[in-house]
């Protein structure tokens, strides 16, 4: 059962900008032919819509391990989590950003959380990750620790 799970949808901008391939593909293909132009704009509207709905990463508290998108690691290789929004959140993405760090970061997502990491041989220094609910994924990853290190 997974202590935290959330998946990071597209804001609904994003689809307003793939909803723009509509008059796009209708400028460059109506003097060829109408019926083209419909098809192609439908085909591209649905793979864009596909491609920012399969590139949605998970973030999730489960098994005793941390995973964000397709990394994962340890709990107990984790330590507490910093959240981080609106500037604190810019500076962490930008200013503050070590470039050794683990990133998942999505534009249209503005809170971030910190996580250290505490294996001495990961050659990132910490996990920086997008999420909607930064001090509900801490409280997670630290209830995760501690009931790991209960059952230790």
């Amino acid at each position: 059962m997974p202590t935290y799970r959330e998946r990071l949808w597209p804001a609904a901008w994003m689809y307003v900008v793939i909803a723009l391939i509509v008059p796009a593909t209708l400028l460059v293909f109506t003097p060829i032919s109408l019926v083209a132009g419909v098809i192609t704009a439908i085909v591209l509207v649905g793979a864009g819509v596909g491609l920012l709905l399969a590139s949605a990463p998970t973030i999730a508290v489960e098994g005793g391990a941390l995973r964000a998108g397709r990394a994962s690691i340890p709990l107990e290789m984790v330590g507490d989590g910093v959240p981080a929004r609106t500037e604190e959140a810019r500076h962490e993405r930008g200013p503050g950003l070590d470039a050794r760090a683990h990133l998942l970061l999505r534009g249209w997502v503005d809170p971030v959380l910190r996580v250290p990491i505490l294996d001495p041989d990961d050659p990132a220094p910490y996990w920086l990750v997008s999420t909607r609910r930064p001090e509900e994924l801490a409280a997670a990853i630290e209830a995760g620790r501690a009931s790991g290190a209960d059952a230790s």
